[in-house]
């Protein structure tokens, strides 16, 4: 499913509106942050999960903590 939108300007800043159907879809509602992320097929939208990117940067500092026993193991 797609939602067309238009970038509007916004005081000195451009900006979109999401329509208010997809925001309750996904539960956001005004001062939630949504996390912008590009992939190879353009640009996704979702909901910040703190507990999430805390998690992410957990498993990035084991990652770089352990790099040489990890590309060992990989081998």
């Amino acid at each position: 499913m797609s939602d067309r939108i238009k970038v509007r300007k916004i005081g000195n800043s451009l900006g979109v509106v999401i329509p208010a159907d997809a925001l309750s879809r996904h539960k956001v509602s005004a001062g939630d942050e949504l996390l912008l992320t590009l992939t190879p097929n353009g640009y996704s939208l979702a909901v910040y999960d703190q507990e999430v990117a805390d998690q992410v940067k957990a498993g990035r500092d084991i990652a770089k903590k352990y790099k040489n026993t990890l590309r060992e193991l990989a081998k």
